[in-house]
């Protein structure tokens, strides 16, 4: 899968998927495993995360819309994979069809600050 292919796939599924785009247009790294997983599996999971991150103050933008296109996808096997900004402040997790030529979901988005990465 090529940095164009993926580029490419990245519409509007999710509010994720613009900023997701602009990453990968700003040389952002990726990768998309081969494993496939049910999409209602990935749906169960991303759930908790979400609810995990808001009680903590983070929102991961897309999260709601993805769960929500993952469950409806029931047991379509997937493929994942993610993309990480090059200044790292951002990261993303989608999800790709079976054969990964079309994109179901994506969400993330800005890292949250964390008391480590700010100076003293």
């Amino acid at each position: 899968m090529t940095r164009d292919d993926l580029i490419a796939m990245l519409h509007e599924q999710t509010p994720a998927c613009g900023p997701a785009r602009n990453a990968l247009i700003a040389g952002a790294d990726f990768v998309v495993w081969d494993g496939l997983v049910p999409a209602n599996r990935h749906a169960g999971v991303f759930r908790r995360r979400m609810h995990h991150s808001l009680k903590r103050g983070h929102t991961v933008e897309g999260a709601a819309e993805s769960v929500d296109i993952l469950k409806r996808a029931g047991e379509e096997p997937l493929r994942t994979g993610s993309i990480d900004a090059v200044d790292r402040s951002s990261w993303f997790t989608i999800f790709l069809n079976s054969t990964a030529t079309a994109m179901v979901a994506c969400c993330g988005g800005r890292r949250p600050i964390t008391s480590a990465d700010t100076p003293e």
